[in-house]
């Protein structure tokens, strides 16, 4: 059986209200939704006053159990606006096992027109919602919403982070039990930072009971409407006669947050640069954007078209859980771009060009749902493309094609960010607390964090020499449409691609080359592209009129892709290779010993690298990914995928084989 996307199943009452029909249970109040939410939840957590408080540059981070319709969230992020000063962050992480659709959600948030202002921004980036964790940024980085699309017990585990308050807001106890145990109010504790407060509509005798076993001090208080009672609490720490969470083991636990100034060198403005400094900018650092070229995107984030191409493995790994939520962040970011000269989701049809892949599709089919992912055997993929096609095919209805420079080019603009072109670091010194970038005797910049994210190139500072990276060199060809190559709808792909065009040029692509160092586009490649476009569609290949074509007139360019040896990017804090091999190695005797040592930092360096041709889609949400460590807020991936894109993992390897 296929699995759907458990999208919520909906019945609408005459007044135009939704109710769960999985839980047979009202989604807010008959009486007034508005007044109730900001009663029990706004009101029992003081969240006016605990927004007032924030200083230019703080936060609070709000947990929800149960998103549904996002009313919470929205009243939450009205009531911000209205209390906090200029430089505060919102950051709502909320947990929901049945997403409403985008148009169910539409016509629930229509009900709230005092709202309208903020529903609007959330309905403009409620797409590629999928399961597992996905990452909205609201009104210009200001408010932070990360959706935990699954069940609460699978989800809440993974997730990295401290609770300052949470919306205890799952159906009717006596509805939805599932939602309501101690092994929940466990997961809360555990998030719990000192001092979080804790809210529910509920008052029923065990909940309360469970939840002062799990830590919280809870207390019945007068409700609201025909609720008679409700509870609040407060969290007073673990409780004694509980086991204690697990500890982070020390090499994956976070640096210790710096104190003082908020700036940071990001090195190279390649996608993974761009994201990494427009993730700062937003939460209030300024940064420093060092680029060798003369513009941002000049190297593999050049091209002119980059495919948002899912290859996802059926069995729930690290890479595949990285590759959903990042789909879902970069798409949900080109809704700010122009549709057409900087992007297009006309969708991407993977071809099932051998029986090897036709049995890896299958099984993708059958572990994804529609909205993700589709089967459409060869005519229905023909009707698709637009174009004959001689395979059917994996047909992504929310994918498409990225002008990979116009993504680097907003990113890069956003307030905060300075760009400093023709500066070509070639080392970094540490100083009195301070990073210096060289370029060879003159420094150019310095600040108490860098981020390096200049691709391979990273491997020529000392600090991060070790680390497994190589290119592998890619050239795309580009070939000028013609009135019957209008005709492709999608973007095709099979061993390469191809893309419909973009401002009147199709982008084919790309080669592989691990052996040449050199730039200078080949025509050797350019006719093993051309190969590759007769593989997708022959009748493509005449539309094109590709036999008319010079070889030696073809147009295109080569950039370097950089990997690693498990194809995940490698994104995060860096050890002293050194003192790391000293510290741990007793795990050279005992992989299973967890020392209790502090990992040996390099404090304040970082790295985003290592995202082949993934880059569109892992390479922002790693820019995420550090901005949360270096701002000690919520992560933005599953705690067992942040460790396996985290650098020490190949340290960590080598020590345990012995190595």
């Amino acid at each position: 059986m296929k699995p759907v996307m458990p999208h919520a199943q909906l019945d609408w009452d005459d007044q135009g209200r939704p109710r769960s029909r999985v839980f047979d249970d009202v989604y807010f109040s008959d009486q007034s939704g508005l007044d109730e939410t900001r009663y029990v939840f706004l009101e029992q957590n003081r969240l006016a006053e605990r927004f007032a408080a924030l200083p230019a540059g703080g936060r609070l981070v709000i947990g929800e159990t149960g998103f549904g319709t996002g009313l919470n969230f929205l009243c939450a992020w009205q009531l911000f606006e209205q209390h906090a000063v200029a430089g505060a962050r919102l950051h709502f992480v909320s947990v929901e096992k049945f997403p409403l659709s985008p148009v169910d959600l539409q016509r629930a948030l229509a009900l709230w027109p005092d709202l309208k202002h903020l529903s609007d921004q959330l309905l403009k980036h409620y797409v590629a919602i999928h399961q597992g964790f996905q990452r909205m940024m609201l009104d210009n980085g200001r408010v932070t919403l990360t959706l935990l699309i699954g069940d609460a017990l699978e989800q809440l585990p993974q997730l990295d982070g401290q609770i300052d308050a949470w919306f205890l807001d799952g159906f009717a106890p006596a509805k939805n039990p599932e939602m309501w145990t101690a092994e929940l109010f466990a997961e809360l504790a555990r998030l719990a930072a000192p001092g979080s407060t804790i809210s529910t509509f509920t008052s029923t005798g065990w909940v309360r009971r469970l939840l002062n076993a799990a830590g919280f001090k809870m207390k019945r208080t007068p409700g609201i409407g025909h609720k008679w009672e409700i509870l609040r609490g407060e969290f007073t720490g673990w409780p004694e006669d509980a086991p204690l969470p697990t500890p982070e083991k020390p090499w994956f636990a976070r640096p210790a947050p710096l104190a003082g100034e908020r700036h940071a060198l990001v090195i190279g403005a390649g996608l993974a640069g761009c994201a990494t400094a427009s993730s700062l900018a937003a939460r209030g650092w300024q940064v420093s954007l060092l680029e060798r070229h003369a513009a941002v995107a000049q190297e593999a984030s050049g091209n002119p078209q980059g495919v948002l191409y899912l290859k996802l493995s059926a069995h729930g790994t690290a890479l595949s859980q990285l590759i959903v939520s990042g789909f879902g962040y970069t798409r949900r970011l080109l809704e700010t771009l122009q549709r057409g000269t900087d992007w297009d989701d006309c969708g991407v049809l993977q071809l099932a060009f051998n029986e090897k892949e036709r049995e890896r599709q299958a099984q993708l089919a059958a572990a994804f749902p529609e909205d993700l992912l589709q089967w459409l055997d060869q005519p229905e993929a023909q009707v698709r493309a637009g174009i004959g096609l001689a395979h059917g095919g994996l047909y992504y209805p929310e994918g498409g094609w990225v002008h990979p420079p116009a993504l680097c080019q907003a990113q890069s603009a956003q307030p905060g960010i300075t760009l400093l072109t023709h500066q070509d670091v070639v080392e970094l010194r540490k100083v009195d607390g301070q990073w210096q970038a060289f370029d060879g005797d003159r420094m150019i910049a310095t600040a108490p964090v860098v981020v390096m994210a200049g691709a391979a190139e990273i491997k020529r500072f000392a600090q991060s020499a070790e680390l497994p990276l190589k290119r592998i060199r890619g050239q795309i060809t580009r070939l000028p449409q013609t009135t019957q190559s209008q005709a492709l709808a999608t973007v095709v792909c099979a061993e390469g691609y191809v893309a419909p065009a973009r401002l009147g040029e199709h982008t084919l692509g790309a080669s592989f080359d691990f052996n040449n160092d050199d730039l200078t586009p080949t025509i050797a490649e350019h006719l093993g592209n051309l190969a590759m476009l007769e593989e997708i569609s022959s009748d493509l290949v005449s539309r094109l009129h590709i036999e008319e074509q010079e070889p030696e007139r073809l147009e295109g360019r080569a950039a370097f892709r950089c990997t690693s040896p498990d194809y995940l990017p490698i994104v995060g804090p860096l050890a002293d290779r050194k003192a790391f091999d000293q510290t741990y190695a007793v795990l050279s005797k005992d992989a299973r010993q967890v020392p209790d040592i502090v990992c040996p930092w390099l404090d304040g360096l970082y790295v985003n690298s290592g995202h082949g041709s993934r880059g569109l889609i892992t390479a922002p949400l790693s820019g995420e990914l550090l901005a949360a460590w270096l701002d000690d807020e919520p992560l933005p991936l599953p705690r067992s995928v942040a460790q396996a894109c985290h650098p020490n993992r190949f340290a960590l390897r080598r020590l345990i084989r012995g190595q």
